[in-house]
Parts: C-alpha cells; sequence; structure tokens
C-alpha cells in the first residue's frame, strides 16, 4: 500500500467509524485495529487528534462552500439568496448530524498550540474556505463588503444555531415539535424581508 494509500484508507475507517457508532467510536485504537496495523502505524500518519480531525474536517469544509456557492448561482435578490444559502447549509448538516458535530463541535474540545506550525496550516486553508463561503453569500447582501460578510457570517451562525439544536434534541432523545422544514422556513423567514419567500 503507498503511502499516501494508507492515509486515506485511515480517513475513509475514521468517517465510516464516525457514520456509525459517533465521536465516541473514533479512537486511534479503533482505526488501528480496522486498518490491521498498530496504533503506531496510524500515529505515523496523524500523530494527534487534531491532525486527525482536521483531515477529515477540511474536505467537509470544502464540501460545504461548494453547496453554498452552488445554491447561490442562480440567486436574483437578496431574499432568495438567504433562503436558498440557508436551506443548502441545513440540508447539508442535517444530513449527517455525526459530521456536523465532528466539524463544528469537537474542534473546541482539542487543543494545540498556537506556535505549532501544523496548526497555523491548518488555519490558513480553513479562512480560504470559509473566505469562499461568506463570499459567495456576502455578494448579494449589499454594496459594502464589511458590513455584508458580517451578515453572512451571521446569516451561516444562524443556520449552525439551528442544526446545534436538532442535534443536541437527537442526542437526547427529546423529539422536536417541528420538523426541519418548518424549522427552515421559520429561520428563513426571520432572516428575509417580508416579501414572500419561494418554499423549496
Amino acid at each position: 500500500m503507498t503511502r499516501s494509500g494508507t492515509g486515506d484508507q485511515i480517513l475513509e475507517i475514521a468517517r465510516d467509524l464516525l457514520a456509525k457508532g459517533g465521536l465516541g467510536a473514533v479512537s486511534f485504537d479503533a482505526i488501528a485495529a480496522r486498518l490491521g496495523r498498530s496504533k503506531q502505524a496510524v500515529l505515523y500518519w496523524y500523530p494527534t487528534k487534531p491532525d486527525l480531525l482536521a483531515a477529515l474536517f477540511l474536505p467537509w469544509l470544502e464540501e460545504e462552500a461548494t453547496r453554498a456557492e452552488d445554491a447561490l448561482k442562480a440567486a436574483e435578490d437578496t431574499a432568495i439568496a438567504i433562503a436558498s444559502f440557508v436551506r443548502a447549509i441545513a440540508a447539508f448538516h442535517l444530513s449527517d448530524l455525526p459530521r456536523f458535530r465532528a466539524m463544528y463541535l469537537l474542534p473546541q474540545t482539542l487543543t494545540r498550540s498556537a506556535e505549532d506550525p501544523r496548526n497555523k496550516e491548518v488555519l490558513d486553508k480553513v479562512h480560504t474556505i470559509t473566505d469562499r463561503l461568506y463570499g459567495a453569500l456576502a455578494a448579494h447582501l449589499g454594496p459594502d463588503p464589511v458590513a455584508a460578510r458580517q451578515e453572512a457570517f451571521a446569516v451561516h451562525s444562524a443556520v449552525l444555531g439551528l442544526v446545534l439544536m436538532t442535534g443536541l434534541a437527537e442526542g437526547v432523545r427529546d423529539p422536536l415539535k417541528h420538523g426541519h422544514d418548518d424549522l427552515v422556513d421559520a429561520l428563513i423567514a426571520r432572516l428575509t424581508p417580508k416579501d414572500p419567500v419561494p418554499q423549496g
């Protein structure tokens, strides 16, 4: 097996463990067992949990940005742009809550020195991708680039909050009183002007 093939296989196993067992199932020991190699062999490729998480996270973040860009291609005005963005981001995350937790919750629990060059490399990649994500929406939100970027960030944060609360309800087995589509529509109605917004 080539070196890149081993690294890719480790990520594939980690994604499968995450999908089947949630974050708690993703461990170096579990990956090594599935890989049929020693834990040290896994640590060679991903020496720390943040390294493994970054390798999983960056392609997911890239896909999130691409979904947003694709959804906004046909947006003709601000309300449609916001509605399209909210629906695309919500659909992406609600379709895979374990992935969402790995992307947006787990990184908050993992620490790495700010001086670590690997941390700067990952953050540089994250900033490039989030510039695309927020830039795609901000282009539809008005002429002031600073205000538009802030509004794009606020809209994205609102969608993530909706997904977070949905995941929380699922995690404690407390069924929501409203369906996902109804909650997404309610969020869009709050974020957009009072003119009718096309339903998805």
